[in-house]
């Protein structure tokens, strides 16, 4: 069982509500969707009410999110109207979870059976925060120290991956698609099935045109060529299982909700449906549950070796053959852990780790430079570039490569290399990082990180 560094202090977890101890996170609940052990910010949301006091008192509480919105309280107010559920009192507050959201605070007089069908009344409507929480710890969480937010169970990745914040349905105006009116409805679509995908759902099957196959036949074709000399031996391992399992060929685009069961078999990963870019934050968070935020979109088909934005083939050619090996699975995971309630800064230092790994990283395997970043792998230009001698390649070091600047729209300055993903994820978790100047650092034992999958 190895040691990883969660990259907080021990102030820092105790914040939280936490011992070293219970900071472990069980491999049944990363997969079954269960609760993390963390204090939430309210209370723990009890799947299993206490019985006596709820059906002896009849009064409860449940805290949900909204919009900030003119008239945003008051339909949600008649959700408990037409449930008949009487109101005692009510309490407002800016969320410091979500931008532009509101919280609020019902206190409520019904029966045990009348409160469960509000419940997921509500559920379809807005974010429910916890339940059966009561109104001191409702004002005592709102004293007491900002701690970032982060989703405390699976479902509430929801929330992280419906925050988009470019691309989307909307395109800059140096986009290749930007003029192409017919490109532009059809990626509408495709951020409407993303925005409405909860999790639990099967992944709704897509249905691509002529024009969208060529496109990804044209990039598959011309990266497969170069695979044999360029990828790692995890890579070509992989793809032909993809070619088996899921489709993966020049004249079909492979489906989402067949990818993210085969992940699951082989690495305990899975993907979800997303309609664009996502903060640094939210995405990570979706790496520390297995999750993976997923494009269903494809780039324009007027230069198919080209995408500003990361498109189908590059998530389905870039990232997923890797992430069916379990040890490149459980190096991403331990990124998105130690995003987990952590500073802006630290975020960033972290999403920079991750861009010039998992997207942009470089492997030694028998004498010879290997691709092993997605970007590098679904980049017919760039995974030449890289390998080539012309390329400025220096040892990866989180400490260094976490200032380092990270380029859209050209070649990198630098790529770093590694021996292995085990060297990678080694120097990722003995990077020590202070919370506080008189903090120690903390080593959290994570022993679910090492369970085996079938290969």
């Amino acid at each position: 069982m190895q040691p990883a560094m969660m990259m907080f202090s021990s102030k820092y977890w105790s914040r939280r509500g936490m011992s070293l101890d219970s900071a472990m996170f069980q491999q049944q609940q990363r997969h079954t969707g269960g609760q993390m052990s963390r204090r939430p910010s309210f209370c723990p949301i009890n799947e299993k009410p206490d019985k006596e006091s709820d059906e002896e008192s009849g009064r409860t509480a449940v805290v949900f999110s909204l919009k900030n919105e003119v008239g945003c309280l008051v339909k949600a107010l008649r959700l408990f109207q037409e449930k008949r559920v009487n109101l005692n009192h009510i309490e407002s507050r800016v969320s410091k979870r979500v931008t532009n959201e509101v919280e609020i605070f019902a206190d409520c007089s019904c029966s045990k059976k009348e409160f469960n069908e509000l419940l997921q009344h509500l559920k379809d409507h807005v974010n429910i925060i916890s339940f059966n929480t009561p109104a001191h710890v409702w004002s005592a969480e709102a004293d007491g120290e900002d701690v970032p937010w982060f989703p405390m169970k699976i479902s509430e990745l929801d929330q992280c991956s419906h925050r988009v914040l470019m691309y989307g349905s909307e395109l800059d105006a140096d986009h290749p698609g930007f003029k192409d009116n017919v490109y532009r409805q059809r990626r509408k679509y495709f951020v409407e099935v993303a925005m409405n995908y909860k999790f639990g759902q099967p992944i709704p099957r897509i249905e691509y045109t002529q024009e969208e196959v060529k496109t990804w036949g044209v990039v598959f074709r011309e990266l497969t060529k170069l695979y044999p000399t360029h990828a790692c031996r995890e890579y070509l391992k992989n793809l032909p299982l993809l070619s088996k399992h899921c489709g993966y060929r020049e004249d079909n685009i492979p489906q989402l909700e067949d990818v993210s069961l085969f992940l699951r078999e082989r690495s305990g990963f899975t993907v979800r449906p997303v309609a664009g870019y996502l903060s640094p934050r939210d995405f990570l968070a979706g790496l520390a549950y297995r999750v993976f935020n997923c494009t269903q979109y494809v780039r324009h088909s007027t230069d198919p070796l080209y995408t500003p934005e990361p498109d189908t083939c590059h998530e389905l050619l870039g990232h997923v053959p890797l992430l069916a090996d379990p040890k490149f699975a459980q190096f991403s995971q331990e990124i998105g852990l130690a995003s987990l309630g952590a500073s802006d800064e630290d975020v960033q230092k972290l999403a920079t780790c991750y861009f010039f790994t998992i997207e942009f990283g470089l492997c030694k395997q028998d004498g010879q430079l290997r691709a092993y970043g997605a970007g590098l792998l679904s980049s017919i230009g760039e995974l030449r570039h890289a390998l080539s001698d012309q390329a400025c390649v220096k040892m990866f070091d989180p400490r260094t490569t976490c200032n380092q600047e990270c380029l859209i729209t050209t070649f990198q300055d630098v790529y770093f290399v590694s021996e292995s993903f085990e060297e990678a994820k080694e120097k990722m978790r003995s990077t020590q990082t202070r919370t506080d100047p008189t903090s120690q650092f903390i080593t959290c034992n994570i022993s679910a990180l090492n369970t085996s999958y079938p290969y």
